[in-house]
């Protein structure tokens, strides 16, 4: 009983992380599709990119624990950081603000895949 449970616990755990996984993952591509609609001049295929990525870090932003002391902290002030810049992009077709969030979105993507 107590290794099926166990195994369970790995499993879900294993799940969350590749949840997590697969987010950072998918704003990563959205922000990426909004440079390139930035750039082609797609007003419509930006905004509708940039609304999906800030989605998706949004929802990584409110499910934090904020129990869970200064990685949390942390990790709410680089999401913030990150919408700052999706609404930077959006309101000036700010092509750098995409450049930051992707770069702050790479970052965080590469250390959760190392974990």
């Amino acid at each position: 009983m107590e290794n099926t449970l166990n195994q369970q616990t790995e499993k879900e755990i294993s799940d969350r992380v590749q949840i997590i996984s697969m987010l950072y993952d998918g704003a990563f591509n959205f922000t990426k599709l909004a440079k390139k609609k930035l750039e082609l001049g797609d007003s419509i295929g930006k905004s509708f990119h940039i609304k999906k990525a800030a989605a998706i870090i949004n929802e990584l932003s409110v499910s934090l624990n904020m129990d869970g002391g200064e990685i949390s902290q942390n990790l709410k002030k680089l999401y913030d950081f990150v919408l700052i810049s999706y609404n930077r992009a959006e309101d000036q077709n700010d092509l750098k603000a995409l450049d930051d969030a992707e770069k702050v979105i790479e970052i965080l993507r590469s250390a959760w895949k190392e974990m």
